[in-house]
């Protein structure tokens, strides 16, 4: 399928990143090479997904970040506003595009990054940029996906995958989903680790586990691989024949949230929002 409007590219790094969100970027981009003009721990290409165009993007690590904070995958000032530069392109190449592609979020990082100069030159703004930029391309007919891959924590989930119509996450302990680290939880609820982890063991909505997660009826599907740091060839086609499905799922049942609201663990925030409705009309 051609490409419209394409950013300018270059070849990808052999050493790009380290981590899941670097290996899984490369295997589902295959050939296509990153865009240029973004920094160096976001990276995004255009390709196929199921014969549909689809932009895939990922934020990894980057040990010459500028931002000692953002080094480690987090979601910082670059990486909110290289998500939100990327996406608004994609949105605006597309503006009259019959079929407006895809955007596959791959997930996989540990935190916003906490910082003073990341608070005081707005991070907060930052993310805000890149979840917005998310909604409004949902909002303008593209299909978005998030693949989760890793951790998938705080306000760098919130920028960086949240906004997906579909959510798919793999099913490995290493795969994590919650506001905060377990060390900075515990702090903040003072309590220790392990009697956090305990808590988390009756109380859905503080555990970690996708399980747990998927309770709360945020996931779409979840799946297993065999090899989630080194993918092979049967890995790689089942993660596409899922992100396939999900296209299509998007394509059939539309782009809103609404699905997310069904599971029994949601049932307080669906009585919320009936009450809500109630009383503003």
């Amino acid at each position: 399928m051609p490409r419209r409007n394409l950013p300018e590219l270059r070849p990808v790094p052999q050493n790009a990143g380290h981590g899941r969100g670097a290996t899984w970027f490369q295997a589902l981009a295959g050939t296509a090479t990153p865009a240029v003009g973004l920094p160096a721990s976001v990276l995004v290409a255009d390709s196929c997904l199921d014969n549909y165009p689809a932009r895939y993007l990922a934020v990894i690590p980057d040990p010459n970040n500028p931002f000692p904070r953002a080094r480690q995958g987090e979601v910082g000032l670059l990486e909110g506003w290289g998500l939100a530069k990327a996406v608004d392109e994609a949105i605006e190449a597309d503006r009259e595009a019959p079929e407006k592609r895809a955007l596959v979020a791959i997930v996989d990082v540990p935190s916003q990054a906490y910082g003073r100069r990341e608070e005081a030159l707005g991070i907060h703004q930052a993310l805000a940029g890149a979840a917005d930029a998310y909604a409004r391309a949902r909002l303008a007919g593209h299909p978005v996906i998030a693949l989760l891959v890793g951790k998938a924590m705080s306000g760098a989930f919130l920028a960086h995958g949240y906004q997906a119509n579909r959510l798919i996450a793999l099913r490995d302990p290493g795969v994590q989903v919650h506001a905060m680290g377990k060390a900075s939880a515990a702090r903040v609820t003072q309590r220790s680790v392990e009697a956090l982890e305990a808590l988390a063991a009756s109380v859905p909505p503080m555990a970690y586990d996708i399980d747990s997660y998927a309770s709360l009826g945020l996931l779409w599907e979840t799946l297993s691989v065999a090899q989630i740091e080194q993918p092979g060839g049967d890995d790689l086609a089942r993660v596409q024949a899922c992100l396939g499905q999900a296209l299509a799922d998007i394509a059939q049942r539309g782009r809103d949230l609404s699905g997310r609201l069904g599971a029994p663990n949601r049932a307080a925030s669906a009585r919320v929002r009936q009450l809500l409705r109630e009383q503003w009309q």
